[in-house]
């Protein structure tokens, strides 16, 4: 997986940049998972990964280049007041229930 931002763009007033990615996977891989596109973001911005917030991802049709866009702040408090709570729930990594979970 190859991560390149395309394009950045800081919006002062939500105290976040806006960020435009291309990914290019090899040819028999499937597209990645939003937390390892979110890791790979913080790691090519050099800050954590709990600022990162994926917003979409769109993989073409018959390629194997996905392109999307992701919203990144200034601290976890920002993005709790102004990400909705349906990507926050993307973005984090899933729950264990109480069968999955170890005794």
């Amino acid at each position: 997986m190859e991560l390149k931002i395309d394009s950045s763009k800081n919006n002062p007033l939500l105290k976040r940049k806006e960020v435009g990615f291309t990914i290019i996977q090899g040819p028999k891989e499937k597209t990645p998972q939003r937390l390892d596109v979110k890791r790979a973001i913080a790691i090519e911005m050099k800050i954590g990964d709990d600022v990162v917030f994926v917003k979409r991802m769109h993989t073409k049709t018959g390629t194997s280049i996905t392109q999307g866009e992701a919203n990144v702040y200034q601290n976890p408090a920002q993005a709790k007041l102004v990400e909705p709570e349906y990507i926050r729930k993307r973005n984090s990594p899933p729950e264990k229930t109480k069968e999955e979970a170890p005794a």
